[in-house]
């Protein structure tokens, strides 16, 4: 951890809803004119997309049926940490970008999924990572504990999985079919490195369906945000002011004394309410040691 070089991490599996939270730190960031180093996991994966589609069958064809994404063998976990430990010091570090689309490689002249070459973070007052591992540790590294503010997004896993088929087939073009042999493959390893982050984070947003959930591979829509409830969990509740946050969301109830519930469609405003302000102290923090 850091006062002079925050690190705020998003942590989630893939179709969690991460990358709708990243918009709303960007938007309070643009907002209060925090300038921020924002890194996407996805940019420390170990292969590119068609490396790691040979590193896939390689695994299966040694009896590994459970490689994937989510575990240490595909990533750059080692990297990932030096990242996170340089920034924490000195407010640098490498990092690159994975091209998902022909859309984002097009400005590079390359082809989609491979990564750009490495190079530095830009200067800013705070990096923000949005991926798989932002609260990973193993027996050899330790991501989490160089965070100052540790993000899970957790949709209860019925919900996750209709929401990543969703997406899977309409913007990758895959099968259900093909989603689901991916989830299968995954499984092993989200019990193992995705779901023990969550207990490492300082705050959870768990979105829970109202509507049934029972099938996700049959389902043909995603619950809406008004057909959802999130469950937001404080690690340390010392220093929030529930009471206010009650009183501006309405509906919202506490059902427990670290837990508050809001309505889904008062997520985005929930974290606005209570990002906002530990934003600006970590920004203020950092000018005041800087003027020292």
């Amino acid at each position: 951890m850091s006062a002079q070089h925050p690190i705020i991490a998003i942590t989630g599996s893939s179709g969690a809803g991460t990358t709708s939270v990243t918009r709303t730190f960007e938007s309070i960031f643009r907002r209060e004119g925090v300038v921020a180093a924002v890194v996407e996991g996805d940019s420390f994966h170990r292969f590119d997309r068609q490396s790691m589609q040979v590193a896939m069958a390689e695994a299966e064809a040694k009896g590994n049926l459970h490689f994937s994404h989510f575990g240490e063998e595909a990533n750059l976990f080692a990297e990932l940490e030096q990242l996170f430990r340089t920034y924490a010091d000195t407010g640098s570090g490498n990092s690159r970008k994975y091209l998902h689309s022909d859309a984002e490689a097009a400005p590079y002249n390359q082809a989609p999924g491979t990564f750009t070459p490495w190079e530095p973070v830009p200067d800013s007052e705070l990096l923000f990572y949005e991926g798989l591992h932002g609260g990973a540790r193993t027996q050899t590294i330790d991501i989490a504990r160089f965070t100052d503010l540790l993000i899970g997004v957790v949709p209860v896993i019925n919900l996750e999985w209709t929401q990543k088929i969703h997406r899977d087939k309409r913007t990758r073009g895959y099968s259900t079919e093909a989603v689901t042999d991916v989830i299968l493959r995954r499984m092993h390893e989200y019990v193992h490195y995705i779901c023990p982050q969550f207990t490492r984070t300082h705050i959870n947003f768990q979105r829970v369906p109202v509507v049934d959930t029972s099938d996700p591979f049959s389902a043909r829509t995603i619950p809406t945000a008004d057909e959802s409830l999130v469950v937001i969990r404080f690690a340390n509740p010392r220093g929030f002011d529930f009471p206010y946050l009650l009183s501006m969301l309405h509906d919202s109830f506490m059902s427990r004394a670290n837990t508050l519930v809001v309505p889904g469609g008062k997520m985005e405003l929930a974290m606005q309410l209570i990002f906002t302000p530990m934003i600006l102290r970590f920004v203020e923090r950092r000018k005041k040691l800087l003027a020292a």
